[in-house]
């Protein structure tokens, strides 16, 4: 990964909090319990985006964190997205199941064998 990191320290939040700005997304990861989803990934990322600035403290916010809180809460925050690891908003990979244009052939296959046997 490149571009800068923030380590969840108080210098590491004071760092984040000059370095942000409205609009700026900053990068998390997360790890996957693979006892409970066997099928998933080990590590995604989350992705926040800083919109506005605490009246109270004056630090920087996302949805209800703050800067410092986001550090506190996630561990190491990432300036870019991490490569190779999926997004944790986006869907997972589909394992075992047929995709849908599948089912759709097999369907059409099925429908075409009656239609052939009623003749």
């Amino acid at each position: 990964m490149s571009g800068r990191t923030w380590e969840p320290t108080k210098r590491g939040a004071k760092d984040l909090n000059r370095w942000l700005s409205k609009g700026k997304t900053v990068y998390t990861l997360r790890n996957v319990a693979d006892a409970y989803q066997t099928y998933e990934d080990a590590q995604l990322y989350s992705a926040h985006t800083f919109d506005r600035q605490s009246r109270l403290t004056g630090e920087w916010m996302t949805g209800h964190l703050s800067a410092s809180g986001l550090l506190a809460q996630e561990g190491k925050v990432y300036e870019k997205p991490p490569v190779g690891v999926r997004n944790i908003a986006t869907p997972g990979r589909q394992y075992a199941a047929p995709t849908s244009q599948q089912a759709l052939d097999r369907a059409r296959a099925g429908d075409r064998k009656k239609a052939g046997s009623r003749r």
